[in-house]
């Protein structure tokens, strides 16, 4: 099994403490071998600071991490611009957040890790740096030439958010049958390959409250969703919906599909994140390459003060072995 890439995010975050963390839970969590892609010298400051016992062992290749682990976080080396604060992003290590990203996928298309698993970046840092692309996700995909889509995955809910980071009202306008589509069947071929669901479920919500009523609160409903899920039914895709949005997450509603996909972000967001807030784990569909992120930002407010959950940096380790195992198998 091939290692997996974890990248810094911004060293003024709290990705580094959720690094030691998960190593520190490598074997209560039943993780595979993962390697950073860090500063050796200021994780091992980080984890002195916090009082944390781990050994950081300096790595020249992937290969290496493997006969380490069991002893020691395998770190291979990013240099920074300047030292690290816990709290205070410094837009002269933009570069090496970079890089890690860079170096990660380089590593994984290339057959030397298993996956990228991402830790939070801060994008206004990297903006003041030159950053040219809206977030995490797009440059992923500006790297690797894939077609990505946002998934939300924790053990009690999947949901894709078929818009993202757009304003409310433009919604409306940025829904069309050939989005739905794309991203339906990237969704339902993800969750063959990287979940090992034989048969995948869809669940598509409407836009409108009790999806359009009939037509009489919209018509979003009968004149795109509807007419996008006929075309996926006639592929043979199991596709239901459009459902309305406020019956469809709670317990009963969730034994019926595999995965939602949702219209807008918070329809798709907030029922996640408030059945299981601190699992939650951000999976980039449709790329070359698996990549898996935590669910949260960069949380400047308690960096370096030992109190940051590292739920679900691990679950989004665990997903991204679970998923590197499937596609190997898969070959």
């Amino acid at each position: 099994m091939l290692p997996l890439a974890l990248t810094m995010g911004d060293p003024a975050g709290i990705g580094g403490e959720l690094t030691l963390k998960s190593w520190l839970a490598r074997q209560s969590a039943g993780l595979g071998v993962f390697f950073a892609l860090d500063d050796p010298a200021r994780l091992a400051a980080l984890g002195k600071s916090l009082g944390f016992d781990v050994p950081i062992k300096e790595i020249a290749a992937p290969e290496e991490a493997a006969s380490i682990f069991d002893t020691a976080l395998p770190v291979l080396p990013i240099k920074l611009g300047a030292a690290a604060k816990p709290g205070v992003p410094d837009p002269a290590n933009a570069p090496g957040t970079i890089t890690a990203i860079e170096e990660a996928v380089k590593l994984t298309e290339t057959g030397r890790a298993g996956a990228v698993v991402t830790n939070p970046i801060h994008k206004g840092v990297l903006y003041q740096a030159g950053f040219k692309h809206p977030g995490h996700t797009e440059f992923l995909a500006a790297l690797t030439g894939g077609t990505p889509v946002m998934m939300l995955a924790s053990p009690l809910l999947k949901v894709v958010p078929l818009t993202i980071h757009i304003p409310l009202a433009a919604v409306p306008a940025a829904l069309s049958r050939a989005l739905i589509e794309e991203k339906a069947r990237i969704v339902h071929r993800a969750l063959k390959e990287n979940f090992g669901i034989a048969e995948p479920r869809l669940a598509v919500a409407g836009l409108n409250p009790h999806a359009g009523e009939g037509g009489s609160m919209g018509k979003e409903e009968e004149e795109i969703i509807q007419p996008a899920l006929e075309a996926l039914r006639g592929d043979g895709i199991d596709v239901k919906g459009p459902l309305s949005a406020d019956t469809m997450f709670h317990g009963k509603a969730r034994e019926n599909y595999d995965a939602a996909l949702c219209m807008y972000h918070d329809q798709a967001l907030i029922p996640i994140k408030t059945l299981d807030f601190d699992r939650g784990v951000n999976v980039t569909l449709g790329l070359p390459i698996i990549r898996t992120s935590p669910d949260h930002g960069t949380a400047f407010d308690i960096a370096g003060k030992g109190i940051a959950n590292p739920a679900s940096l691990i679950e989004a380790l665990r997903l991204a072995g679970e998923m590197a195992a499937r596609r190997s198998s898969s070959k």
